[in-house]
């Protein structure tokens, strides 16, 4: 199984899947359509999965593993994304390194580009296993393609050992996740599932099921051009606004200087000229009230360099994202403690914390299908230095079918 395993994982990251957030289309590049239609979907279909389909109105791959018990059980969904991050994923080129020795991993000798232990000690965790890394030129793509992987693995087992017991598994391989949009379209009715569970964390042990809440602010500025020498009294620098409404945000609520559960505002971007300027930020913080508050912090500092200016210069676009699964998933904690007992189970230490981010799972929870989210294995996600190992991902294919196993007893 776990040569299948990796054999699958290294099919799926030679296509290049990266999502674009500049673009209208659904999915956002033609490319993941590609890989769904003509990798995916052939694939569970040679299986003997059921039900195999491609959704045209949000870029779906859909499949059922029908039932195989007479007793009332729970239909259970797995999920992973098909979209790799904003960083070079093409020609992806993996490097093996089996019994890793636990020392620094030169991934390119020519350009000098080197995995360092003293710059991710998490490599420390990992001594005597296989690693997959990169050759330092691309991201790897174990977010997600790990995670379908061990996706597909696992129903390939289960398909093969009919003498273990499930109720109906559903399977959902999407697209854009990575822009944030990736489940906005999903149908959740059609789906059918009672809950879900995201493949999409890192490090082995990692079950989440509570995440940020999220906003975009749009903040633009407006200015006057002048010649700069009779601008006295007249000239408005777009450009100087933008720096003084950035200086006026808290300095340490950023993601460089927070952890744990502590919230921030990040500047994604800035453009401008004398009289035209953007900047472009993301805020986020796990607690709705502080979400809330950051959000009206924004509106607050635009209205008071307004009145400052006796103008209206400044103008803020606030749009939520997603919001904190918890909120949904504490109601009822089953699926969180389905994935629980399977992982103790199996002997892997639960690690349960709350994602400083988000996954697919933190909009499916609140659109009617609770998503916790279960580790995929990977590690350095979106960079250069990423990297996962093959027992990571054996762990996480083990942790489906201990969850399906578990689910007739609920």
């Amino acid at each position: 199984m776990t040569e299948k395993l990796v054999e699958r994982f290294v099919t799926y990251i030679k296509f290049d899947t990266q999502s674009d957030a500049y673009s209208q289309t659904v999915p956002s590049t033609q490319n993941q359509v590609e890989f769904s239609k003509t990798v995916l979907m052939p694939e569970l279909e040679a299986l003997g999965l059921s039900d195999v389909k491609y959704h045209e109105s949000n870029g779906f791959v859909t499949a059922l593993l029908p039932s195989n018990t007479t007793k009332k059980v729970s239909t259970i969904g797995f999920l992973a994304h098909v979209d790799t991050a904003d960083f070079n994923g093409k020609n992806i080129n993996p490097q093996f390194h089996p019994n890793y020795h636990g020392e620094d991993i030169v991934l390119n000798a020519e350009e000098n580009i080197v995995l360092r232990v003293s710059e991710f000690p998490n490599l420390a965790n990992y001594k005597g296993q296989t690693l997959i890394t990169t050759d330092g030129t691309t991201l790897l793509g174990a977010d997600d393609k790990a995670g379908i992987a061990e996706i597909v693995t696992a129903v390939d087992y289960l398909l093969q050992h009919p003498e273990i017991e499930h109720g109906d598994i559903k399977i959902a391989f999407g697209p854009d996740e990575e822009i944030g949009r990736g489940a906005d379209l999903f149908d959740v009715a059609d789906f059918a599932a009672d809950f879900a569970y995201t493949m999409d964390g890192s490090r082995v042990g990692e079950l989440e099921w509570e995440s940020f809440n999220a906003a975009q602010a749009t903040v633009k500025f407006k200015g006057k051009n002048v010649h700069p020498g009779t601008a006295k009294g007249v000239m408005i620098n777009a450009m100087t606004l933008a720096t003084e409404f950035d200086r006026r945000l808290p300095n340490k609520e950023v993601p460089e200087l927070t952890e744990k559960r502590e919230g921030f505002h990040h500047l994604m971007g800035m453009s401008g000229t004398i009289e035209d300027a953007t900047l472009l930020y993301i805020i986020r913080d796990h607690d709705r009230e502080k979400f809330e508050a950051k959000k009206q912090l924004f509106d607050t500092l635009a209205k008071e360099m307004n009145a400052e200016l006796g103008l209206d210069n400044v103008s803020v676009l606030l749009e939520d994202q997603y919001y904190n699964m918890g909120e949904i998933l504490q109601k009822d904690m089953t699926p969180v403690h389905l994935a629980q007992k399977a992982m103790e189970n199996l002997d892997i230490p639960v690690i349960m914390n709350a994602i400083r981010g988000g996954t697919d799972g933190s909009k499916l929870s609140f659109m009617g299908l609770p998503t916790p989210n279960i580790f995929a294995g990977g590690e350095n996600f979106h960079g250069r230095y990423e990297f996962v190992a093959v027992e990571s991902m054996q762990k996480a294919v083990d942790v489906i079918v201990e969850i399906v196993r578990l689910s007739v007893d609920l």
